[in-house]
């Protein structure tokens, strides 16, 4: 076919009739393949879109050759010449382009091998390289092997379709136990390589560091064993281990298959065995011409419709007996593999894969059936031997090697027509299983092979969506694509990861479960203690676990070590210092992650000293010191700036001497101190501390060193404001081949804009605003542009803060805006993977505009946190701005935590009471006759009190709250029983000495039904009561929670107090409860009993058993009103 694209020839074109064109290429001779050109055929409007590639070197097996990340389809042509129009057929030109190859081949039967014998007793090497190549239809055999005497040993083993390659230096211990021990590890590499076609393996080893290789996966580790050179004793042996003095026993199951080119240093093994040369001896049969494999696989594509369909050869068994065999292999769990209709219907019998077992199912009538299960994990991707036998009425099923099954008939079975392998035609079975996604070969009925190239050119049975002389199985989880040590597990399509117990998840364990920083988990309202950060994120560091010491000023990040308590140290000198090393509970990388994220680092090293100095030598070289995160030494003392041998008392000029620079330096008798802060966030933390002058009589030294403390997250506020269109920043390529995760918060009011952009020579990802109300996440991995978007019902550009993440992996991308709905898409289970770019990474805009170092129209930080967004701080909390973010202020809100969102709550008992003092006379409440009556009627009328508390008990009758005035006025909130009823009685000494009955008699049937029946907890329930024109409520003296002693009024309710939870109590811009137990000492707060601070507001949510009345607000003004799960404000009603 060669020249075809230079001439004007017109090029190959299948018939229209061909459902399954194929062209085939034949090279004559073993040739290197290093390139394949095509083009349509020749003035015609035929030429072909897309094609597969296979490969052979003996025309009866063939392999699919897959492109990088294990795409199998080519991209063919757009036209035959120059015309775009496509309305014609496949038409092909093609060429091949390669080169002469050469080969020297060797030929194993499985009891065979080459031994390469050395001239001396033993070769040792510090450097070897070993390359071969080999093809085996066998999951096991040793492929090369190498001992010696001092414990050094090579061995590369294939095992379950992997290749095993065990190194051992000078380690004598494990060579005992090579072959036994549970210390003997190997690395694996490959996968599915018993599948008779042609692998590539190189060894290369310096010292104790290898790399191995076999085809394009490449695995590099460091060798166990002591020693830096590999002694071998005699020999080498290829395709076996023999055991001496015992000619053609072996240790190992050999090899079976072929190997070529196979060099040991340089020297080409199979050609001195060829040649006969007296350095190599064959033990066996070893041939030199790779013997032809056996009959060819298929492969069943489609899980639906895919099926072999084969006549029985009956003439060749007795009547009623029948024989089955096959080899399959698969990762499916599930699927049918043989189906066989019997007469008379509607028996049958069927074996299908079940939860990766064998599943045989006898149907003799339709209620009556025999089952019987054999095998385990056969959908693990190597070759199963299946035997089917029916004779004297007993049916045997045997699975490789294992005991056989068997299944007693009443009679004998008559096949009815065709025997069906790895599904069935809807018209001739009922499909309850899957059909069978996998390899079959060697298919023998009644011990006649099926040739399956009769069938291809349909001379014998029947098919549907098969792939003949091919097993086109795909490892997917080679190289493994879960991140952080996700496990991997596929089927024939597509893959899957386990991510539990990694601290990961999504669909390929991308993204940490974990916050990135303690500022991150105050956040999101955490108190103080042990939290799991992960400091980069999705980054390969993994998660750790520090202290969280929320304070109110800062967050502050502590790791601990493993010397926390302080050490007295004696006997030590500069010869022999005493060392004290620092392990920390995170690993180096994760320190530094830690403390380059954070604003800033700080170590305390408290040093107590008698005649102990520290640098106080006449060469000026010191007697103690300490080392840094990089093993780096640093002479100065804490307190002191970094490269000066000083101490803090030097710096703040009040050392004990100041003819010297630290304390201890003074070489006193009596004790000093030379403590101080390391603060250099470059050196820290401190690693190592060496001190060297406690030898003389009477010196000694207690040295304490207290954790690493950090404070701030860089990347937390890390905001930037834009203020043109031609502005953005750079930053180095975005590193995101295989997953990537992209999030971020903006406000705008452009109507559009690019957020971020990076391109390649093909690919790009891309995030933008669209549209006022679209953001869009693109990307191109070569499957073609990719488009997410997301489409909120409200503009996205009116300058408030809205939240974006992107993420794209392997198996899918998706986009989430805000609250809003989450898109997904997944990827094509054949498609590219690697997402490659090249250009600089581009926020804010993208690579087409003009580029500069430093770009005009940026700054750093935007204003504007709190006025950004509503609900940053919550229950009248007051969002604060601050440089770098916000704080919220929950001094006025009954609420605590970080965001003024923790519930304060309280439990009481019957003696429990908590008063309020108002430190000035508070007026509430005036009329017309009130001596404020200079107060205007807009001014009176606006006037009112807000008043807000959750309950929970189950006690009754019980006083919650009471309101006093200066004048013996009071508001009291009780809780009564009235037969079976629960009433809420609100009580005003002047206003309304009770409210109507007919009013207690509904607000009571309401209650209920909220308190007891929880269907309708959430609804809101308002009532509105008027009180009397002329009624007057004049200067608040406190208010009371709890017991009351001396009102008369509600004498019951208030002797008997309140027994169970108060949470989160509010009278306009003061929270009683929140300051009883804040500021105890108080004079305005005066407590009575046992007051116990608990978490009851929370749980008492979920208790089904509890009365709850949730936010109980009133306003006093002219009119009263009642709110359950509301708060007033106003006239208006605002649900919280």
């Amino acid at each position: 076919m060669n020249h075809l694209l230079s001439c004007r020839a017109g090029g190959w074109s299948p018939l229209v009739t061909d459902q399954e064109p194929w062209l085939q290429v034949d090279l004559r001779e073993q040739m290197e393949v290093t390139a394949v050109a095509t083009q349509g055929r020749y003035d015609s409007w035929d030429w072909v879109r897309s094609y597969v590639l296979l490969y052979s070197d003996t025309g009866r097996g063939w392999k699919q050759y897959r492109q990088e990340d294990g795409v199998g389809r080519f991209s063919g042509n757009v036209n035959s010449e120059a015309v775009v129009v496509n309305n014609g057929w496949m038409g092909l030109r093609v060429e091949v382009y390669g080169c002469a190859y050469k080969s020297y081949v060797a030929d194993f039967d499985g009891r065979s091998s080459l031994l390469y014998r050395f001239n001396q007793k033993s070769m040792s090497t510090v450097k070897d390289v070993i390359s071969l190549r080999f093809k085996s239809q066998q999951a096991e055999g040793v492929l090369l092997h190498g001992e010696g005497q001092r414990g050094d040993y090579i061995t590369l083993e294939l095992h379950r379709g992997r290749l095993d390659f065990y190194l051992n230096l000078d380690d004598s211990s494990s060579s005992r136990q090579r072959f036994s021990s549970s210390r003997r590890v190997a690395v694996t590499v490959g996968s599915l390589l018993d599948d008779q076609h042609w692998h590539t393996v190189v060894i290369e080893r310096f010292n104790k560091q290898v790399n191995l290789s076999v085809d394009s996966h490449t695995h590099h580790f460091a060798t166990r064993g002591e020693g830096q050179s590999l002694e071998v004793d005699y020999e080498l042996s290829f395709g076996g281990i023999p055991l001496p003095g015992k000619p053609g026993t072996f240790l190992r199951k050999n090899f079976h298959g072929c190997m070529e080119n196979l060099y040991y240093n340089g020297i080409n093994i199979i050609d001195l065995a060829k040649r006969r040369k007296p350095q190599i001896h064959s033990v066996g049969n070893v041939t030199f011409q790779c013997s032809l494999p056996q009959l060819g696989a298929c492969t069943f594509l489609s899980s639906t419709s895919s099926f072999l369909s084969l006549p029985s050869p009956t003439a060749t068994a007795p009547p009623g007996d029948f024989s089955v065999r096959f080899h399959f292999r698969t990762w499916n769990a599930d699927g049918l593999l043989l189906s066989v209709p019997l007469n008379p219907e509607p028996q049958r019998l069927d074996l299908r894969l079940s939860d990766s077992r064998l599943h045989l199912t006898l149907q003799t009538s339709v209620q009556q059936k025999s089952e019987i299960f054999t095998g385990h994990a056969l959908n693990d991707g190597l070759w199963h031997a299946v035997r089917l036998d029916t004779k004297n009425l007993q049916i045997t099923l045997s699975v490789d090697k294992e005991t056989p099954s068997t299944v007693e008939l009443w009679e004998k079975l008559e096949i009815k027509g065709n025997l069906y392998f790895g599904g069935c035609p809807a018209v001739e079975c009922q499909r309850s299983t899957p059909a069978f996604q996998g390899c079959m070969q060697l298919i023998f009925i009644n011990n006649q092979t099926m040739d399956l190239s009769h069938v291809q050119q349909g001379l014998l049975g029947n098919y549907n969506e098969l792939q003949f002389h091919t097993c086109n199985i795909r490892d997917r989880c080679l190289p493994n694509l879960c991140e952080h040590g996700g496990r991997c597990s596929q089927t024939w399509s597509s893959f899957s990861c386990d991510c539990s117990g990694t601290g990961y998840s999504g669909a390929t364990c991308h993204n940490s479960i974990y916050e990135a920083s303690c500022e991150a988990y105050k956040l999101i309202g955490s108190s103080s203690g042990f939290y799991s950060i992960d400091p980069d994120g999705s980054g390969p560091l993994g998660p750790t676990q520090v202290y969280c010491n929320m304070t109110e000023e800062r967050v502050w990040t502590v790791i601990t070590h493993n010397s926390t308590a302080p050490l007295t140290i004696q006997g030590s000198s500069v010869l022999k210092p005493h060392i004290v090393k620092l392990n920390y509970s995170t690993t180096s990388p994760q320190l530094q992650a830690i403390v380059e994220g954070s604003e800033h680092c700080q170590q305390e090293v408290v040093y107590n000293c008698r005649r102990s100095r520290l640098f106080n030598t006449k060469d000026g070289s010191p007697l103690s010191w300490w080392l840094d995160r990089s093993g780096e030494r640093r002479s100065y003392w804490g307190g002191f700036l970094p490269g000066v041998q000083q101490c803090s008392c030097s710096l703040e000029e009040n050392c004990v001497d100041m003819n010297y620079f630290c304390n201890c330096d003074a070489d006193r008798d009596t004790w000093a101190n030379d403590s101080g802060v390391l603060s250099y966030k470059e050196h820290l933390p401190v690693t190592q501390i060496v001190i060297g002058d406690t030898n003389r009589t009477g010196a000694q030294a207690v040295l304490h060193v207290e954790p690493l403390r950090c404070y701030g997250d860089k990347t937390l506020w890390n905001a930037a404001s834009f203020y043109q269109e031609s502005s953005y920043l750079y930053f180095p390529t975005l590193q995101a081949e295989l997953a990537s995760d992209i999030s971020f918060y903006f406000k705008t009011s452009s109507p559009s804009g690019v957020f971020l952009e990076n391109l390649g020579l093909k690919h790009f990802i891309r995030v933008e605003l669209s549209s006022p109300s679209l953001v869009t996440f693109s990307f191109d991995v070569g499957n073609g542009p990719a488009v997410l978007s997301v489409k909120s019902h409200l503009p996205l550009n009116d300058r408030q803060w809205h939240y974006v993440r992107a993420e794209r992996n392997v198996k899918e991308a998706s986009l989430q805006v805000d609250q809003l709905p989450l898109r997904f898409m997944e990827a094509p289970a054949e498609g590219y993977l690697r997402l490659r770019l090249s250009s600089q990474l581009f926020v804010g805009g993208t690579a087409s505009q003009q580029r500069a170092k430093m770009t005009p129209g940026v700054s750093s930080g935007c204003p504007g946190y709190c006025s950004g967004s509503s609900s940053l701080c919550h229950n009248r909390g007051r969002c604060i701005e601050k440089s770098s973010g916000y704080i919220c202020d929950c001094s006025q809100s009954a609420y605590g935590g970080t965001t003024c969102d923790q519930e304060v709550s309280v439990s009481f008992d019957r003696e429990s009471s908590v008063t309020y003092a108002f430190q000035e006379p508070f007026s509430v409440m005036q009329n017309g006759n009130s001596p404020a009556s200079s107060v205007s009627t807009e001014s009176l009328s606006r006037a009112r009190e807000d008043m807000a508390f959750s309950f929970s008990t189950t006690h009754t009758p019980a006083m919650l709250l009471t309101l006093s005035t200066h004048s013996q006025q009071y508001i009291a909130i009780t809780l009564a029983k009235n037969g079976t009823q629960t009433i809420l009685h609100c009580t005003n000494r002047d206003f309304v000495s009770e409210m109507p009955r007919q009013m207690l008699s509904r607000r009571a049937f309401l209650v209920t039904d909220l308190l007891f029946d929880f269907n309708q907890i959430d609804q809101d329930v308002h009532r509105k009561y008027t009180l009397s024109s002329d009624a007057e409520l004049l200067l608040i003296r406190s208010l009371t929670l709890g017991k009351v002693i001396s009102n008369e009024e509600v004498r019951q309710a208030a002797s008997r107090g309140f027994v169970g939870c108060l949470s989160s109590v509010q009278f306009n811009h003061v929270a009683p409860l929140k300051a009883a137990l804040t500021n105890r000492g108080s004079s305005l707060v005066t407590i009575r009993g046992p007051l116990v601070q608990s978490n009851c507001g929370v749980l008492a949510d979920s208790a089904s058993h509890t009365m709850r009345g949730v936010a109980f607000l009133f306003k006093l003004a002219q009119d009263m009103v009642i709110s359950i799960n509301s708060a007033v404000f106003g006239k208006k009603n605002i649900s919280i």
